[in-house]
């Protein structure tokens, strides 16, 4: 399994020539990408090459429409991991630049999926566009690849509870702050990655010192109390799966998105409680994945009432960890 990052006149590395891919952007690695991954899969070891994906660094839409783009869901790195867990042999990654994106469809078909990958075959979804514009769509690409004899199959839209599943309808689960309604979308929980840096340390005065989460890149979650479980050093952390006992080594976590009204605050942070945890977190990585939802931000007649608050919280987060994951592994609820 390899990464590879290349621009738009990089020669693509032998190793993921003459396979299958699956071209996009691949955000959030839900459910609908996952079923586009593994039918590239099954078809590039039906025709004996590489199962290769492609995607693109920055969102394409961050270039045509800054004004409008939306927090992405999972960073390249991490959606480069989840790609390969999902079976894929090697992640393509094209740095987006305004001169990639005048490419009409029949140049990103020729240049790209002929010349530089010299695809077999293709995997996509009903709704794939490409080229300036998304000019080209799936009947182009149908027309094309018979022509040049690459294989083509379209996936139909994968549903869930009558919609399709979708990126926007992940990110409109989490800014509602349904964490469980996005992780069954997600097939996993959503992770969230981020840096610990200084807070107010009120936390620690209460009992319950938190690590407060800076530098994130992808889509906060709404405001609430949130059962999670949690890793340091963010790029260690395995690709984990509720229900399968992938996390022996997280931390239960219990976890505060929002203002702190009880003492006037009003800015939005992302506080982040490891149960039993002692040490200094200061600087270094952390990555959270949400479980669900314990309750609403809300304020409180001062500390006391809030301390009692907050031990219901951590109890009912350890017995969410211990629920989601069915493990006895005593590193579950240090």
């Amino acid at each position: 399994m390899s990464f590879f990052r290349l621009s738009l006149d990089d020669a693509v590395p032998q190793v993921c020539s003459g396979g299958v891919v699956t071209l996009g952007n691949f955000d959030g690695v839900h459910l609908g990408h996952q079923a586009l991954l593994a039918e590239a899969v099954r078809l590039a070891r039906k025709r004996g090459g590489p199962a290769v994906a492609v995607t693109f660094d920055p969102h394409p839409q961050q270039l045509l429409r800054p004004q409008t783009f939306q927090p992405i869901l999972t960073t390249l790195n991490y959606r480069s991991s989840l790609i390969h867990a999902y079976g894929v042999d090697h992640v393509l990654v094209f740095g987006i630049s305004p001169r990639f994106l005048k490419l009409t469809a029949r140049e990103f078909f020729e240049r790209v999926i002929c010349q530089k990958l010299a695809a077999r075959g293709i995997v996509e979804g009903f709704n794939f566009g490409f080229g300036h514009g998304r000019e080209g769509n799936t009947a182009l690409l149908q027309a094309w690849g018979e022509q040049a004899g690459i294989q083509v199959i379209l996936m139909p839209a994968l549903e869930r509870g009558g919609r399709p599943i979708s990126t926007s309808r992940v990110r409109a689960e989490l800014e509602a702050g349904r964490v469980a309604g996005a992780n069954s979308l997600l097939a996993r929980p959503y992770r969230l990655t981020g840096s610990v840096g200084v807070g107010q340390k009120r936390g620690q005065t209460l009992g319950f010192p938190t690590a407060n989460l800076h530098e994130l890149e992808t889509l906060i979650p709404g405001n609430g109390v949130y059962a999670g479980c949690a890793w340091v050093r963010g790029a260690e952390v395995p690709v984990c799966q509720a229900g399968k006992n992938a996390c022996p080594t997280a931390w239960s976590a219990a976890v505060n998105i929002g203002p702190n009204p009880t003492f006037g605050e009003n800015a939005r942070k992302v506080e982040v409680h490891l149960i039993g945890f002692q040490g200094d977190l200061y600087g270094q990585s952390l990555s959270v994945d949400f479980l669900e939802r314990i309750r609403d931000i809300r304020t409180f007649s001062g500390p006391a009432e809030l301390i009692e608050q907050l031990k219901i919280d951590v109890q009912r987060a350890k017995e969410i960890h211990r629920l989601a994951f069915e493990s006895t592994d005593s590193t579950l609820e240090r």
